[in-house]
This record gives C-alpha cells, sequence and structure tokens, in this order.
C-alpha cells in the first residue's frame, strides 16, 4: 500500500521565541511529527520563523551600527540563517524522538529559495513589521536606502512586503529526499524570497507567508493531506464572541464562503485557509486540517480538529 504525503506547517508556537524555548518547544512539535510518521506517513515540514528571523535581523543590524566596517544583513540571508539554526533544532528532536520509539529515518534540512514576482503588488504596500524600534534619524535614513517604516509606541520599525509564491526552486531536491523515505524540513519562514535577474537568483526585501508557501508545497508534492498546526484546537467563527461556533468537517465551498465573508482575521487565520482551499480544491481525495500540535494525531485520524474536504 503506497504511503500518504503529509505536508505539516509549524506556526511560530512550536517554535518559541528564544533559543531556550526553541529547544524545547521542537521536542513538543517532534512528538507530533513521529506520530505521523509511527502511522506511516511520509511527513514534509514547513514552519515560521518570525521571531527568529527578526532576530537575527535585529542583531546584524545593531553589530553593523556599532561596527562601521560591517554590513547590515539583507532579509534574504537573515531569513536563510533562520532556516539554518530552525532546521537544526527541529531535525535533531524529530530523530531523537524517532530513536526512542526504534524507528529509523533521516531527517534532513534543505535551504529553500521561493521565486516571487519582482511586480507583486505587495512590494508597493508593505505590511511585515521586522526588526527593532528605530528612532526618527535611523528611520530617516532608512527611507533613504528605499526601505519602509511605519510609526509604532517608541519610534519607528521597518516593514517589508508579503509577496506570493511562485515556485519553489529547490522542489526536485524535496522529492529526490521524499522518495529515500526521509522526512524533509523545508520552506521555513515562507522560503528565502528571490527574484530573478539573468541566470541568477537575487534575494528580495519579503517575507512570504508561511500558510501560503506550506500550501503549495502541497500542491507540487500532490501530497494527500495538508496539516496546519497552531494555537487552537480548532477554527471558531465569531472567535471570542458569545456566538462563537467551532468547526468541525467542512467542505471546501464552505470554507470559501466563510473566507470570503470575512471570518477569519487577514495575517492570521486567513492565510491558513486560502492555503487550504488552493490545496484541497485540486482533488477529490485531498483534505487539510487545522488544528494543535497536542492535537495533531488525534486530527489526522478525523477525531479532533478543524477538517476541510473536498466534498461531505
Amino acid at each position: 500500500m503506497e504511503k500518504k504525503t503529509v505536508v505539516v506547517a509549524l506556526g511560530h508556537r512550536a517554535l518559541g521565541n528564544t533559543l531556550p524555548e526553541q529547544k524545547r518547544a521542537t521536542k513538543e512539535a517532534a512528538k507530533a511529527i513521529a506520530d505521523l510518521a509511527e502511522m506511516g506517513a511520509n511527513v514534509v515540514i514547513s514552519h515560521s520563523n518570525s521571531q527568529q528571523v527578526g532576530m537575527i535581523h535585529m542583531a546584524l543590524g545593531e553589530f553593523a551600527q556599532n561596527h562601521p566596517e560591517y554590513t547590515a544583513a539583507p532579509m534574504s540571508v537573515c531569513s536563510a540563517m533562520s532556516q539554518g539554526y530552525i532546521g537544526y533544532d527541529l531535525q535533531n528532536a524529530i530523530r531523537a524522538e524517532l530513536i526512542t520509539r526504534g524507528i529509523f529515518k533521516p531527517v534532513s534540512t534543505i535551504l529553500t529559495q521561493v521565486l516571487v514576482d519582482p511586480y507583486d503588488e505587495a512590494f508597493y504596500e508593505p505590511t511585515k513589521i521586522i526588526g527593532r524600534v528605530l528612532t526618527r534619524e535611523e528611520a530617516d535614513a532608512e527611507e533613504q536606502k528605499g526601505n519602509f517604516v511605519t510609526e509604532v509606541p517608541g519610534g519607528y520599525r521597518r516593514i517589508v512586503a508579503s509577496p506570493k509564491p511562485k515556485e519553489i526552486i529547490e522542489i526536485d531536491a524535496v522529492k529526490a529526499l521524499l522518495k529515500d523515505d526521509q522526512i524533509v524540513i523545508c520552506c521555513g519562514g515562507g522560503g528565502i524570497p528571490v527574484m530573478e535577474q539573468g541566470v541568477d537568483l537575487r534575494g528580495a526585501s519579503a517575507v512570504i507567508e508561511k500558510d501560503l508557501i506550506s500550501g503549495l508545497l502541497a500542491i507540487e508534492l500532490a501530497a494527500d493531506t495538508l496539516m496546519i498546526l497552531t494555537s487552537v484546537d480548532e477554527v471558531s467563527l465569531g472567535y471570542g464572541s458569545p456566538n462563537e461556533k467551532t468547526l468541525g468537517r467542512i467542505d471546501v465551498r464552505q470554507a470559501r464562503y466563510y473566507m470570503e465573508e470575512d471570518q477569519f482575521e487577514r495575517g492570521s487565520m486567513r492565510p491558513k485557509f486560502e492555503a487550504a482551499i488552493d490545496f484541497v480544491e485540486l482533488g477529490r481525495s485531498r483534505r487539510a486540517i487545522i488544528t494543535s500540535i497536542p492535537r495533531a494525531k488525534a486530527a489526522y485520524l478525523e477525531k479532533a480538529g478543524t477538517l476541510i474536504v473536498n466534498q461531505l
């Protein structure tokens, strides 16, 4: 019997905010991944990097500020660094969890570049806040470089674009490792955003939405399941209101209706539904699951979480 392929998208709560938190959090995430592997699934993992890339960007910016002989690192380089050190902790945590269960399966991290369109409208209206709080003088200097800033309590911060992903550059490498029965970690933080410049790939000052790249990854791999692990056990309509209603099993038409009704917050639950809908609509047997890490195994068995299917 052919193995099912699952793309698992880990949110920032699965990684923590600091290095010690990340060590602890990845051990919990590893249990959910090992559960899926133990049930016979091929597993490919994408993950957030919002806290980590911000920390790296801030640290290197501060270093360059205090040491003029060095230059600050562009967002693409910071994204690559975050993929490496998150992958390091995550693959070691998964490896250890697998070994304790008597499962001997390689785990690999791929530094993954994602092609974006230089004419994407997101570049004209950046929304993603990054880096430390800046003074007015520092904000002016950033704007003189062509960067965007926004006013926040206590000063200003940089904002960057969040373009849609067009193509995963290393997708063939992901497929090769998956075919070799490895667990693959890739597209970290939405991938390293790049634009084509002749034969070269040039890093873009942007952050790709992690859920959207997870959906594209699942489509490219012809996966059976897209599992988005977040901070809630299931999705709710009217979250936090007296009329709050949790969603269990729904079909893709209902999911699209709720999204078009603006039931979900932009930049939070909405991109999860966008990714789920785009993936599920392409195959009758495909499904998307939105749930928390502790409920991942039960949700995979369709006993928990919000399940989006092609038809009820």
